[in-house]
């Protein structure tokens, strides 16, 4: 039982973690946190209900002995035997939330211990027992067992550089996952991670003024108190000072990352759309984020531009015009499992409604199983709500529409395994589709950061081995879009 004086210390630490100004100052914090309430001894005792750690603790036993022994073939044997992201039940997110900072040490020494053994595998040289080739079929059919990890970054407006804080910090250590998805405001951060080598980004991500070059404008307008609304041509100005020009397979060539781009239809009947370097390999990546942030009622629809086969620019799909991919679809999970075999996902949430709606979900006073209940019956209720505005409202085309959008809005899933999302619970409206001030700004950037802290461990600890499977078998060099344009005359 905790004394009052433990109580009171584990208070002042969470409040030093809140208030913390670096990841170092945050992580003293939490370890202190965990000494005091008990989880760091937690971190060390194997046992738990929670997950099958008899099953993990033969399987680590095995793998230290046949790497030890240099037994090339039983140790190919036993990782062939399978290679999952929840072995024994290791990746139960409750797993990774118990304790401030990390989770079971024999979790994290079973993961390493993975990491160690592919490592070891891909630089033993070729012989008649382990060929090349073994090494590579065993290889792809662990990426594709395994399955990847997905960075989605949702619809935000001018709170999309909250974003921005959260990549900051997963780039500083390494946990940008190779496929991203943005919509609306998110589009931006994933274009920017989807155009920029690594060295780029560095440079990039320190730069208030190379991500906003309206700033000065925009204090301007702060010190005579009139918040300017963004408008199409301030946007426009924008993606063309941050986003080059390049399409979905140049961004992809360049950089190894899968980035897609989500829009939503302008016209009845129409489905919306997730753009990347496979569904769209030619479309221009900027024109893509100009749809995708085309909030309907405040930007006009775009139409997206692609390469010909000349490598001119030229209207793609010339008849259909395009508005915010938040609008039907913030987190694209269900197409990205489809495309890339993603099968954890990681979210940068800073969408004023869902915010709100997780927020709320988290005050209900039921259990988890009741909340799932009322989750499903409301998507119900608002699909039936669809269905009556797209056959009554006929006649009111514009209504129709609106309420279709208001629909898909609200049912979408808003959540992935693991959410980073801002303290914040309240928004300014005028700050969603206003232009914000340096400050602003940075403030919106640091608190991208500081809310992704938390996280860091667990994204650590499940990503890990998808990001050596990833490493091994990066392709991205070979290919070249070159060949794929003609040249007139």
């Amino acid at each position: 039982m905790f004394s009052f004086n433990n109580t009171i210390s584990l208070r002042y630490l969470e409040y030093k973690m809140r208030q913390a100004q670096s990841y170092a100052a945050w992580k003293e914090s939490a370890l202190k946190h965990d000494a005091i309430s008990g989880f760091e001894a937690w971190k060390h005792k194997e046992e738990s209900n929670s997950y099958d750690y008899k099953n993990i603790r033969t399987r680590l036993d095995i793998l230290r002995t046949l790497r030890r022994q240099q037994d090339d073939v039983g140790l190919l044997f036993a990782l062939n035997e399978g290679i999952h992201g929840n072995q024994g039940g290791m990746g139960a997110s409750k797993l990774h939330q118990l304790a401030k900072f990390g989770t079971k040490q024999l979790i994290t020494d079973y993961v390493d211990e993975i990491v160690e053994a592919l490592e070891y595998i891909s630089t033993i040289p070729a012989s008649k027992e382990i060929t090349q080739q073994d090494k590579l079929d065993f290889f792809e059919r662990a990426s594709h067992c395994f399955g990847r990890s997905a960075l989605m970054l949702s619809g935000a407006g001018s709170l999309g550089h909250f974003h921005r804080g959260v990549i900051k910090s997963l780039f500083e250590h390494k946990l940008i996952p190779n496929v991203i998805s943005g919509s609306s405001a998110g589009s931006i951060s994933a274009a920017l991670l989807g155009t920029r080598t690594d060295d780029e980004l560095t440079a990039l991500l320190h730069d208030t003024t190379t991500l906003d070059p309206l700033q000065g404008e925009i204090d301007k307008y702060r010190r005579r108190l009139i918040r300017k609304q963004t408008d199409s041509e301030s946007l426009k100005l924008l993606l063309e000072a941050v986003i080059p020009d390049m399409t979905f397979q140049e961004a992809y060539e360049k950089t190894g990352r899968m980035i897609s781009i989500t829009i939503a239809p302008y016209e009845e009947h129409q489905k919306s759309r997730l753009m990347n370097a496979i569904t769209s390999p030619n479309v221009f990546v900027r024109s893509a984020v100009m749809a995708s942030c085309a909030v309907p009622g405040i930007f006009e629809p775009v139409m997206l531009m692609a390469k010909n086969v000349y490598g001119e620019a030229q209207p793609y799909l010339p008849d259909r015009l395009w508005v915010d991919g938040a609008v039907t679809d913030d987190l694209p999970a269900k197409r990205l499992a489809r495309l890339y075999g993603v099968n954890h996902y990681i979210v940068s949430q800073a969408n004023p409604l869902s915010l709100a709606i997780m927020k709320g979900e988290d005050y209900l006073p039921v259990p988890d199983g009741v909340k799932n209940v009322v989750r499903l019956s409301t998507h119900e209720m608002l699909k039936s709500g669809e269905y009556f505005s797209r056959r009554y409202l006929r006649k009111m085309p514009k209504v129709g529409q609106a309420m279709s959008m208001f629909h898909s809005a609200v049912a979408q899933e808003y959540k992935g395994d693991i959410n980073i999302v801002p303290s914040f619970s309240f928004v300014n409206p005028q700050k969603l589709l206003g232009q914000l001030s340096t400050e602003e700004i940075n403030e919106l950037v640091f608190e991208g950061e500081r809310s992704t802290w938390p996280c860091l461990q667990q994204i650590k600890i499940c990503t890990k081995i998808g990001h050596k499977l990833d490493d091994i078998l990066d392709h991205h060099r070979d290919h070249d879009v070159q060949h794929l344009y003609k040249k007139r005359g």
